[in-house]
């Protein structure tokens, strides 16, 4: 089962896919929800990220061959960071270079998990009644001005520099999904998060300590070894077994 967030005719609509077809949905998936008819036709349909989120928590070095090869050490409790709202993008939407402040942009593909309920001081125990589906991500990060600033805001939160998308996959087990990056057809990473240093339950109840989470919110669960430059022209996609491949061109500023 899969929702996704689309503008039809100028109106932001939900549809949902599962093996009995494409419907369009009444009320938001994140409270009460019904069918309200099939989707008899995808023309027209634009997509939109699969939610819109009042943060993006980021989880940094969360894979050891990433923290290698980035000369990073292993980190002892999961590093974190925000990206903004307004990077956020959706499927096929432009990934935008600014090569007036960075001439170094990297994709990192990742897993990205969506909240379906508000919460804080989450139980490990209890993370997935919080957990409302997975979504693919690609964390775009201008990698010169990262070691330059020292810190990794400005780096991680041009305008769409955090595509996600295209679904949000439900009733997904998340613990061994394969995660494969391609650029123009070529693949440039694959992994499974079976490798993740912190896995999704130790991550929720980690950042649900510092703040709260809402409906909607979503959680980078950071990238694996692989991550490499892009430039205009190049398309970039970001496959996940179970949850969609997501899909976006980069373009010059």
């Amino acid at each position: 089962m899969e929702f996704m967030r689309v503008l039809y005719a100028g109106d932001v609509r939900w549809v949902l896919l599962e093996d009995a077809g494409l419907f369009w949905i009444r009320g938001d998936p994140f409270a009460e929800w019904a069918r309200a008819g099939e989707v008899s036709c995808l023309a027209g349909i634009r997509f939109l990220p699969p939610c819109a989120p009042t943060k993006i928590v980021a989880v940094g070095l969360n894979y050891l061959s990433h923290a290698e090869e980035m000369g990073s050490r292993l980190p002892a409790e999961p590093v974190l960071f925000l990206k903004p709202p307004s990077s956020v993008v959706g499927h096929r939407d432009n990934v935008v270079y600014p090569r007036h402040l960075s001439l170094e942009v990297d994709y990192e593909g990742e897993l990205a998990l969506v909240i379906g309920r508000r919460g804080s001081n989450i139980p490990r125990g209890q993370v997935f009644d919080y957990v409302f589906g997975y979504t693919c991500a690609n964390d775009v990060t201008a990698r010169d001005l990262q070691r330059r600033d020292n810190q990794w805001t400005r780096a991680k939160g041009f305008d769409t520099f955090c595509p996600l998308g295209p679904a949000i996959a439900v009733h997904v087990e998340a613990s061994c999904l394969t995660i494969t990056t391609r650029v123009n057809d070529q693949i440039r990473q694959r992994a499974s998060t079976s490798e993740m240093i912190f896995p999704v339950d130790v991550l929720v109840s980690y950042i649900s300590q510092v703040m709260t989470l809402e409906p909607g919110d979503v959680v980078l669960t950071g990238t694996p070894a692989g991550v490499g430059e892009l430039q205009p022209g190049d398309l970039v996609e970001v496959e996940i077994e179970g949850v969609g491949t997501l899909t976006n061109p980069v373009v010059e500023a």
